[in-house]
């Protein structure tokens, strides 16, 4: 099994920061935003989040959500714009400049990193936006979905060979499906 690149576990930290089943959400507050930036290592110290960032902030997960590979329904045309429109307003650029210089000694590649003008929260997530759009280039996106479970919607990385997992867990939700299907069936044939 491989190891999830960083940007993997920036976003899949992001987007499980709601648990379907249960309803926890770290982000149910602005406190709870900014000690989540500050956990995920998005800020130094803690910012100050209003209601509006917070807001921004639950419109791009959800529309990140929806955006990853479930194995059913299409997406929410509605929740990817509006993720769309937080994504917006967060300007990332492309630089020659690279933070640190590649181990094998040759010359930088271009980087795409959130504006320098950007602060606080707003840096914060455009650096999501980065890693996004880091997986996204890549290809890795693919790896990355959300569990076919619908109670659950977890978000995993995909190790399996051929990219065809559906559940976070094929003992936990990957069972319960069956079951269901296996009942509903027996259901129908009485």
């Amino acid at each position: 099994m491989t190891e999830p690149p960083a940007a993997v576990e920036l976003i899949m930290g992001f987007t499980n920061t709601v648990d379907l089943e249960s309803g926890r959400d770290e982000l149910s507050t602005p406190a709870g935003l900014a000690r989540w930036l500050v956990d995920g290592g998005l800020v130094e110290r803690s910012p100050d989040v209003t209601e509006a960032d917070l807001r921004a902030c639950l419109e791009l997960r959800a529309g990140m959500r929806e955006a990853l590979d479930d194995g059913g329904a299409p997406a929410s045309p509605h929740r990817l714009a509006l993720a769309d429109a937080v994504l917006a307003r967060l300007p990332v650029m492309v630089t020659l400049t690279a933070a640190t210089a590649p181990p094998d000694g040759g010359r930088p590649a271009a980087v795409l990193v959130p504006s320098p003008d950007l602060t606080g929260v707003s840096a914060a997530v455009a650096q999501l936006a980065v890693a996004w759009a880091e997986l996204v280039l890549t290809g890795r996106i693919r790896r990355l979905k959300r569990c076919a479970e619908r109670r659950c919607g977890e978000v995993f990385w995909d190790t399996s060979r051929n990219h065809s997992r559906r559940w976070c867990s094929m003992q936990v939700c990957g069972n319960r499906t069956k079951v269901r299907r296996h009942t509903a069936r027996r259901a129908g044939a009485g």
